[in-house]
This record gives C-alpha cells, sequence and structure tokens, in this order.
C-alpha cells in the first residue's frame, strides 16, 4: 500500500530546527518556501503527519505531510512559512 493512503488515524508532528533542516524548494511565494521536499527516513511518520520547523520557539514552518516516498518527503506550508526560498 502506497505511503500516502497509510494515513495514521492520530497524525503526529516530525519537528525539526530550522538550522538543521536541509530541504528542496518546490514552490515559493514572496520569497518564502511554501511547498518543500525533505528527508524523512524514520517509518513513524506517514503522509498526514505535520511537519514543525522551529528556530528556538519562532514557527519557521508549519504544514501538513502530503507525499512520502522512498525516504523522501514533501510538505506545504502555503500562508505562514518563513522559509527562504532559494533565489536562482
Amino acid at each position: 500500500m502506497p505511503d500516502e493512503q497509510r494515513i495514521a488515524n492520530n497524525s503526529q508532528t516530525y519537528v525539526v530546527d530550522a538550522d538543521e533542516c536541509s530541504f528542496e524548494e518546490l514552490e515559493q511565494t514572496n520569497v518564502q518556501a511554501t511547498v518543500i521536499r525533505f528527508r524523512l527516513d524514520n517509518p513513524r511518520y506517514h503522509a498526514g503527519d505535520v511537519l514543525l520547523v522551529l528556530s528556538g520557539s519562532e514557527i519557521h514552518f508549519h504544514g501538513m505531510i502530503g507525499s512520502l516516498a522512498d525516504g523522501w518527503a514533501t510538505a506545504s506550508d502555503p500562508r505562514g512559512s518563513l522559509l527562504p526560498a532559494l533565489i536562482q
């Protein structure tokens, strides 16, 4: 069964320190990354869980994990992301 179909009954929160958060920006708005792809190898987490990126007590990204496959996950925070988009 694909991971997207194994959504847990009780969602969990995957917390990452902003200084240790390594991600690939998939979408951005106003120079803030709103959809990201990141490594997630922990089998405890599934699509439907929440990604929370913190810098101290400040929330930099708070979004739902939408897909998880081959150790990579995507999550979106369309409104409140403070993660900087990578300007190319």
